[in-house]
Protein backbone atom coordinates (compact mmCIF):
# COMPACT_ATOMS: atom_id res chain seq x y z
CA UNK A 1 0.00 0.00 0.00
CA UNK A 2 1.28 3.61 -0.85
CA UNK A 3 1.72 5.43 2.58
CA UNK A 4 3.11 8.60 1.10
CA UNK A 5 2.71 11.17 -1.79
CA UNK A 6 5.54 13.67 -3.06
CA UNK A 7 4.93 16.56 -4.95
CA UNK A 8 7.37 19.39 -5.61
CA UNK A 9 7.34 22.67 -7.90
CA UNK A 10 4.24 21.46 -9.84
CA UNK A 11 2.08 24.24 -10.40
CA UNK A 12 0.78 25.25 -7.10
CA UNK A 13 2.23 22.88 -5.51
CA UNK A 14 5.42 24.13 -3.98
CA UNK A 15 6.35 21.06 -1.81
CA UNK A 16 3.54 18.77 -0.79
CA UNK A 17 4.34 15.61 0.95
CA UNK A 18 0.77 13.47 1.59
CA UNK A 19 0.00 10.75 4.12
CA UNK A 20 -2.19 7.97 2.32
CA UNK A 21 -4.35 5.44 3.94
CA UNK A 22 -6.44 2.60 2.49
CA UNK A 23 -8.78 4.87 1.23
CA UNK A 24 -7.88 8.78 1.03
CA UNK A 25 -10.29 11.73 0.35
CA UNK A 26 -8.66 14.79 -0.73
CA UNK A 27 -11.02 17.98 -0.31
CA UNK A 28 -10.50 22.25 -0.65
CA UNK A 29 -12.12 24.61 -2.02
CA UNK A 30 -11.84 25.57 -5.96
CA UNK A 31 -8.32 26.48 -6.57
CA UNK A 32 -6.56 25.23 -3.79
CA UNK A 33 -4.40 22.25 -5.75
CA UNK A 34 -6.96 19.33 -5.70
CA UNK A 35 -6.39 19.27 -9.87
CA UNK A 36 -3.01 20.12 -9.46
CA UNK A 37 -2.61 16.88 -6.84
CA UNK A 38 -4.53 14.47 -9.35
CA UNK A 39 -2.68 15.63 -12.50
CA UNK A 40 0.76 14.79 -10.92
CA UNK A 41 -0.38 11.46 -9.50
CA UNK A 42 -1.32 11.26 -13.21
CA UNK A 43 2.14 12.36 -14.88
CA UNK A 44 4.24 9.71 -11.91
CA UNK A 45 1.76 6.96 -13.13
CA UNK A 46 2.99 7.68 -16.88
CA UNK A 47 6.35 7.18 -15.95
CA UNK A 48 6.37 3.43 -15.88
CA UNK A 49 4.94 3.67 -19.40
CA UNK A 50 7.36 6.12 -20.34
CA UNK A 51 5.37 8.52 -20.88
CA UNK A 52 5.62 11.49 -18.08
CA UNK A 53 7.95 13.64 -20.85
CA UNK A 54 5.25 13.63 -23.37
CA UNK A 55 2.39 14.23 -20.38
CA UNK A 56 4.40 17.06 -19.41
CA UNK A 57 5.42 18.63 -22.76
CA UNK A 58 1.53 18.45 -23.58
CA UNK A 59 0.77 20.54 -20.93
CA UNK A 60 3.55 23.23 -22.36
CA UNK A 61 6.65 21.88 -21.45
CA UNK A 62 8.04 21.79 -17.90
CA UNK A 63 8.55 25.65 -17.73
CA UNK A 64 4.79 25.69 -17.80
CA UNK A 65 4.15 23.49 -15.15
CA UNK A 66 7.10 24.48 -12.74
CA UNK A 67 5.93 26.58 -9.52
CA UNK A 68 5.87 30.40 -10.43
CA UNK A 69 4.55 31.32 -7.06
CA UNK A 70 7.27 34.27 -5.05
CA UNK A 71 10.36 33.13 -4.09
CA UNK A 72 10.33 33.28 -0.35
CA UNK A 73 7.81 31.08 0.86
CA UNK A 74 6.18 30.84 4.40
CA UNK A 75 8.47 27.49 4.59
CA UNK A 76 12.31 27.01 3.99
CA UNK A 77 13.56 27.04 0.43
CA UNK A 78 14.22 23.60 -1.31
CA UNK A 79 17.05 22.77 -3.93
CA UNK A 80 14.69 23.21 -7.22
CA UNK A 81 12.79 25.88 -5.71
CA UNK A 82 13.08 29.79 -7.83
CA UNK A 83 16.09 31.33 -7.34
CA UNK A 84 17.40 28.18 -5.03
CA UNK A 85 18.53 26.23 -7.52
CA UNK A 86 18.48 24.11 -10.48
CA UNK A 87 14.72 24.40 -11.60
CA UNK A 88 12.98 21.11 -11.12
CA UNK A 89 9.99 19.18 -11.13
CA UNK A 90 9.85 15.80 -8.73
CA UNK A 91 7.33 13.33 -8.31
CA UNK A 92 7.72 10.21 -5.92
CA UNK A 93 5.66 8.07 -3.30
CA UNK A 94 6.60 5.62 -1.16
CA UNK A 95 5.22 2.48 0.61
CA UNK A 96 5.12 -0.47 3.05
CA UNK A 97 7.14 -2.48 0.36
CA UNK A 98 9.01 -0.07 -1.47
CA UNK A 99 9.25 3.58 -2.98
CA UNK A 100 10.19 5.43 -6.25
CA UNK A 101 11.14 8.68 -7.11
CA UNK A 102 11.86 11.07 -10.27
CA UNK A 103 13.24 14.39 -10.98
CA UNK A 104 12.62 16.68 -14.07
CA UNK A 105 14.66 19.10 -15.02
CA UNK A 106 14.81 21.36 -18.16
CA UNK A 107 16.60 20.23 -21.66
CA UNK A 108 19.68 21.46 -22.12
CA UNK A 109 20.07 20.94 -26.09
CA UNK A 110 20.10 23.22 -29.04
CA UNK A 111 19.60 22.88 -32.80
CA UNK A 112 16.96 20.57 -31.99
CA UNK A 113 12.55 21.32 -32.13
CA UNK A 114 11.95 18.83 -29.00
CA UNK A 115 12.74 22.62 -26.58
CA UNK A 116 9.22 21.43 -24.88
CA UNK A 117 10.91 18.12 -23.81
CA UNK A 118 12.14 18.09 -19.99
CA UNK A 119 14.51 15.89 -19.05
CA UNK A 120 14.71 13.25 -16.36
CA UNK A 121 17.66 14.68 -13.92
CA UNK A 122 17.77 12.05 -11.58
CA UNK A 123 15.47 8.42 -10.50
CA UNK A 124 15.59 6.51 -7.51
CA UNK A 125 13.62 3.41 -6.38
CA UNK A 126 14.36 1.78 -2.71
CA UNK A 127 12.61 -0.99 -0.37
CA UNK A 128 10.22 0.22 2.28
CA UNK A 129 8.82 3.54 3.28
CA UNK A 130 12.06 6.18 3.21
CA UNK A 131 14.61 6.28 1.04
CA UNK A 132 18.27 6.29 3.02
CA UNK A 133 21.41 4.94 1.14
CA UNK A 134 20.77 1.49 2.80
CA UNK A 135 17.44 1.15 1.40
CA UNK A 136 18.43 2.47 -2.69
CA UNK A 137 17.43 -0.21 -5.13
CA UNK A 138 18.48 1.56 -8.04
CA UNK A 139 19.59 5.12 -8.53
CA UNK A 140 19.97 6.87 -11.58
CA UNK A 141 21.66 10.79 -11.95
CA UNK A 142 21.89 12.03 -15.46
CA UNK A 143 22.14 9.19 -17.96
CA UNK A 144 24.14 6.44 -15.43
CA UNK A 145 22.68 3.90 -13.52
CA UNK A 146 23.62 1.76 -10.75
CA UNK A 147 21.51 -1.40 -9.79
CA UNK A 148 21.71 -2.91 -6.35
CA UNK A 149 22.65 -6.70 -6.63
CA UNK A 150 21.62 -9.95 -4.47
CA UNK A 151 24.88 -9.37 -2.30
CA UNK A 152 24.39 -6.55 -1.39
CA UNK A 153 27.00 -4.52 -3.93
CA UNK A 154 26.16 -2.36 -7.46
CA UNK A 155 25.97 -3.14 -10.79
CA UNK A 156 26.42 -0.14 -13.32
CA UNK A 157 24.54 -0.51 -16.06
CA UNK A 158 27.47 -0.28 -19.19
CA UNK A 159 25.02 2.10 -21.71
CA UNK A 160 23.73 5.17 -20.59
CA UNK A 161 19.98 5.87 -20.77
CA UNK A 162 18.43 8.91 -22.79
CA UNK A 163 17.50 12.19 -21.30
CA UNK A 164 13.41 11.16 -22.26
CA UNK A 165 13.45 7.38 -20.83
CA UNK A 166 12.76 6.38 -17.65
CA UNK A 167 14.88 3.71 -15.78
CA UNK A 168 11.38 1.55 -15.10
CA UNK A 169 10.46 1.18 -19.31
CA UNK A 170 14.40 0.64 -20.04
CA UNK A 171 15.83 -1.33 -17.01
CA UNK A 172 13.19 -3.65 -15.77
CA UNK A 173 14.62 -7.21 -16.43
CA UNK A 174 13.96 -10.00 -14.42
CA UNK A 175 17.08 -11.32 -14.25
CA UNK A 176 18.93 -8.29 -13.53
CA UNK A 177 16.31 -5.82 -12.52
CA UNK A 178 13.67 -7.82 -11.01
CA UNK A 179 12.60 -5.42 -8.06
CA UNK A 180 12.56 -2.51 -10.99
CA UNK A 181 10.29 -4.71 -12.75
CA UNK A 182 7.99 -5.11 -9.76
CA UNK A 183 7.30 -2.15 -8.95
CA UNK A 184 6.46 -1.09 -13.16
CA UNK A 185 3.95 -3.36 -12.55
CA UNK A 186 2.57 -1.47 -9.45
CA UNK A 187 2.70 1.54 -10.73
CA UNK A 188 1.22 0.38 -14.07
CA UNK A 189 -1.24 -1.44 -12.37
CA UNK A 190 -2.87 2.38 -10.93
CA UNK A 191 -6.52 3.13 -12.33
CA UNK A 192 -7.43 6.96 -13.19
CA UNK A 193 -11.20 7.84 -13.66
CA UNK A 194 -11.79 11.78 -14.63
CA UNK A 195 -15.29 12.98 -15.70
CA UNK A 196 -16.36 9.68 -17.45
CA UNK A 197 -18.70 11.29 -20.13
CA UNK A 198 -22.47 10.95 -19.39
CA UNK A 199 -24.02 13.82 -22.18
CA UNK A 200 -26.15 12.80 -24.53
CA UNK A 201 -23.58 11.27 -26.79
CA UNK A 202 -21.48 9.99 -24.41
CA UNK A 203 -20.03 6.94 -25.54
CA UNK A 204 -21.91 4.84 -22.38
CA UNK A 205 -25.34 5.56 -23.45
CA UNK A 206 -25.31 3.63 -27.01
CA UNK A 207 -24.80 -0.37 -27.83
CA UNK A 208 -21.40 -1.32 -28.21
CA UNK A 209 -19.82 -4.55 -29.30
CA UNK A 210 -19.66 -6.92 -26.21
CA UNK A 211 -16.12 -8.55 -24.83
CA UNK A 212 -15.39 -10.00 -21.67
CA UNK A 213 -14.07 -6.78 -19.66
CA UNK A 214 -12.95 -6.94 -16.03
CA UNK A 215 -11.44 -3.23 -16.24
CA UNK A 216 -13.85 -0.26 -17.30
CA UNK A 217 -12.27 1.61 -20.14
CA UNK A 218 -11.52 5.42 -19.20
CA UNK A 219 -14.58 6.88 -21.29
CA UNK A 220 -17.20 4.15 -20.45
CA UNK A 221 -17.68 3.47 -23.24
CA UNK A 222 -17.99 -0.72 -22.42
CA UNK A 223 -20.00 -0.06 -19.68
CA UNK A 224 -22.71 -2.72 -20.67
CA UNK A 225 -19.90 -5.78 -21.40
CA UNK A 226 -18.07 -4.51 -18.08
CA UNK A 227 -21.09 -4.75 -15.74
CA UNK A 228 -21.76 -8.58 -17.36
CA UNK A 229 -18.48 -9.50 -16.67
CA UNK A 230 -19.18 -8.34 -12.85
CA UNK A 231 -22.34 -10.41 -13.17
CA UNK A 232 -20.16 -13.37 -14.29
CA UNK A 233 -17.09 -13.50 -12.75
CA UNK A 234 -17.15 -10.97 -10.68
CA UNK A 235 -19.18 -10.15 -7.13
CA UNK A 236 -23.10 -9.97 -8.21
CA UNK A 237 -24.72 -9.57 -5.37
CA UNK A 238 -22.51 -6.40 -4.67
CA UNK A 239 -23.25 -5.02 -8.14
CA UNK A 240 -27.07 -5.85 -6.71
CA UNK A 241 -27.20 -3.99 -3.55
CA UNK A 242 -25.43 -1.41 -5.07
CA UNK A 243 -28.16 -0.66 -7.58
CA UNK A 244 -30.79 -1.22 -5.13
CA UNK A 245 -29.34 1.46 -2.51
CA UNK A 246 -29.36 4.16 -4.80
CA UNK A 247 -32.91 3.11 -6.49
CA UNK A 248 -34.86 0.84 -4.14
CA UNK A 249 -36.36 -1.75 -5.98
CA UNK A 250 -34.28 -1.43 -9.37
CA UNK A 251 -32.24 -3.80 -11.08
CA UNK A 252 -29.35 -3.42 -13.92
CA UNK A 253 -30.05 -6.13 -17.12
CA UNK A 254 -28.06 -6.42 -20.55
CA UNK A 255 -29.51 -6.78 -23.29
CA UNK A 256 -27.50 -8.08 -26.50
CA UNK A 257 -28.94 -8.01 -29.89
CA UNK A 258 -26.55 -9.33 -32.70
CA UNK A 259 -23.48 -9.21 -30.35
CA UNK A 260 -23.80 -5.67 -29.28
CA UNK A 261 -24.66 -5.03 -25.72
CA UNK A 262 -26.60 -2.37 -23.60
CA UNK A 263 -27.65 -2.01 -19.95
CA UNK A 264 -30.96 -0.96 -19.09
CA UNK A 265 -32.58 -0.16 -15.69
CA UNK A 266 -35.76 -2.11 -14.44
CA UNK A 267 -37.52 0.40 -11.84
CA UNK A 268 -40.81 -0.47 -9.88
CA UNK A 269 -44.01 0.90 -10.99
CA UNK A 270 -42.10 0.94 -14.94
CA UNK A 271 -43.81 -1.40 -17.59
CA UNK A 272 -40.87 -1.39 -19.67
CA UNK A 273 -37.04 -0.88 -18.75
CA UNK A 274 -35.23 2.25 -19.61
CA UNK A 275 -32.58 2.24 -21.80
CA UNK A 276 -28.82 3.66 -21.39
CA UNK A 277 -29.82 6.63 -23.73
CA UNK A 278 -33.09 7.46 -21.52
CA UNK A 279 -31.34 7.68 -18.08
CA UNK A 280 -30.56 10.56 -16.67
CA UNK A 281 -26.45 11.90 -16.16
CA UNK A 282 -26.57 10.95 -12.70
CA UNK A 283 -27.86 7.28 -12.67
CA UNK A 284 -26.17 6.64 -15.95
CA UNK A 285 -22.94 7.92 -13.99
CA UNK A 286 -23.54 5.91 -10.85
CA UNK A 287 -23.74 2.86 -13.00
CA UNK A 288 -20.58 3.33 -14.03
CA UNK A 289 -18.97 3.73 -10.91
CA UNK A 290 -20.21 0.45 -9.95
CA UNK A 291 -18.37 -0.91 -13.12
CA UNK A 292 -15.82 0.76 -12.03
CA UNK A 293 -15.48 0.29 -8.51
CA UNK A 294 -16.98 -3.61 -8.42
CA UNK A 295 -14.10 -4.37 -11.26
CA UNK A 296 -13.19 -8.33 -11.19
CA UNK A 297 -9.47 -7.12 -11.78
CA UNK A 298 -8.76 -4.90 -8.50
CA UNK A 299 -5.83 -2.19 -9.24
CA UNK A 300 -3.11 -1.55 -6.51
CA UNK A 301 -4.67 1.96 -6.50
CA UNK A 302 -7.97 3.84 -7.74
CA UNK A 303 -7.83 7.29 -8.37
CA UNK A 304 -10.77 9.14 -8.79
CA UNK A 305 -11.53 12.73 -9.21
CA UNK A 306 -14.74 14.39 -8.37
CA UNK A 307 -16.95 10.80 -8.69
CA UNK A 308 -19.87 13.25 -7.27
CA UNK A 309 -19.94 15.41 -10.36
CA UNK A 310 -23.79 15.11 -11.89
CA UNK A 311 -24.92 13.14 -9.29
CA UNK A 312 -28.00 13.66 -6.86
CA UNK A 313 -27.04 14.64 -3.61
CA UNK A 314 -29.01 11.62 -2.46
CA UNK A 315 -26.30 9.34 -4.22
CA UNK A 316 -23.81 10.59 -2.00
CA UNK A 317 -24.14 8.17 0.38
CA UNK A 318 -24.84 4.91 -2.13
CA UNK A 319 -21.20 6.18 -3.58
CA UNK A 320 -19.78 6.26 -0.42
CA UNK A 321 -20.75 2.73 0.17
CA UNK A 322 -19.69 1.10 -2.47
CA UNK A 323 -16.27 2.62 -2.20
CA UNK A 324 -16.02 1.32 0.96
CA UNK A 325 -17.04 -1.90 -0.26
CA UNK A 326 -14.41 -1.48 -3.45
CA UNK A 327 -11.57 -0.72 -0.67
CA UNK A 328 -11.43 -4.37 0.72
CA UNK A 329 -9.58 -5.00 -2.57
CA UNK A 330 -7.72 -2.28 -3.38
CA UNK A 331 -6.40 1.19 -2.22
CA UNK A 332 -8.51 4.34 -3.41
CA UNK A 333 -7.95 8.13 -3.70
CA UNK A 334 -10.87 10.34 -3.89
CA UNK A 335 -10.58 13.91 -5.12
CA UNK A 336 -13.53 15.56 -4.10
CA UNK A 337 -15.40 18.98 -3.61
CA UNK A 338 -18.13 17.11 -1.95
CA UNK A 339 -18.16 17.36 1.96
CA UNK A 340 -21.43 15.21 2.37
CA UNK A 341 -19.39 12.08 0.22
CA UNK A 342 -16.42 12.66 2.93
CA UNK A 343 -18.49 12.32 5.40
CA UNK A 344 -20.17 9.49 4.48
CA UNK A 345 -17.20 7.49 3.74
CA UNK A 346 -16.26 8.32 7.78
CA UNK A 347 -19.80 6.85 8.78
CA UNK A 348 -18.76 3.86 6.65
CA UNK A 349 -15.68 3.06 7.73
CA UNK A 350 -16.07 4.53 11.34
CA UNK A 351 -15.66 0.39 12.15
CA UNK A 352 -12.13 0.97 10.80
CA UNK A 353 -10.82 4.62 11.58
CA UNK A 354 -7.36 3.64 10.75
CA UNK A 355 -8.68 2.73 7.06
CA UNK A 356 -9.37 6.46 6.21
CA UNK A 357 -7.78 9.84 5.91
CA UNK A 358 -9.21 12.73 4.82
CA UNK A 359 -6.96 15.53 3.67
CA UNK A 360 -8.02 18.92 3.08
CA UNK A 361 -5.78 21.22 0.61
CA UNK A 362 -5.52 24.77 1.40
CA UNK A 363 -3.42 28.12 -0.37
CA UNK A 364 -0.45 29.94 1.67
CA UNK A 365 1.02 32.13 -0.05
CA UNK A 366 0.03 30.78 -3.16
CA UNK A 367 1.47 27.36 -2.75
CA UNK A 368 -1.15 24.80 -1.68
CA UNK A 369 -0.59 22.74 1.90
CA UNK A 370 -2.47 20.04 3.58
CA UNK A 371 -4.58 21.74 6.14
CA UNK A 372 -3.17 21.45 9.85
CA UNK A 373 0.22 19.75 8.42
CA UNK A 374 3.21 20.84 10.01
CA UNK A 375 6.76 20.16 8.98
CA UNK A 376 6.45 17.34 11.77
CA UNK A 377 3.46 16.21 10.68
CA UNK A 378 4.56 14.96 7.43
CA UNK A 379 5.28 11.09 6.20
CA UNK A 380 9.16 11.16 6.34
CA UNK A 381 10.61 12.16 2.99
CA UNK A 382 14.21 12.68 0.88
CA UNK A 383 14.63 13.67 -2.60
CA UNK A 384 16.92 11.46 -4.99
CA UNK A 385 20.03 13.95 -5.24
CA UNK A 386 21.32 14.96 -9.13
Amino acid sequence: MITALAVENYRSLRRLVVPLRRVTVVTGANGTGKSSLYRALRVLADAARNGAVAALAGEGGLASTLWAGPEQATFSQRDGAPGGGPAGLRLGFAGDEFGYAIDFGLPNITGSMFVRDPEIKAEASWAGPVLRPATLLAERAGSAVRIRTEDGGWHRVPHRLRPYDSMLSELADPQHAAELMTLREHIRSWRFYDHVRTDADAPARSARIGTRTPVLSGDGSDLAAALQTIREIGDDAALDAAVDRAFPGSRVEITEHGGRFEPVLRQPGLLRPLSAAELSDGTLRYLLWIAALLTPRPPALLVLNEPETSLHPELLRPLAELIATAADHTQILVVTHAGHLASGLEKELAYAPDTLATTGLVKQSGATAVEGQGLLDEPPWHWPKR
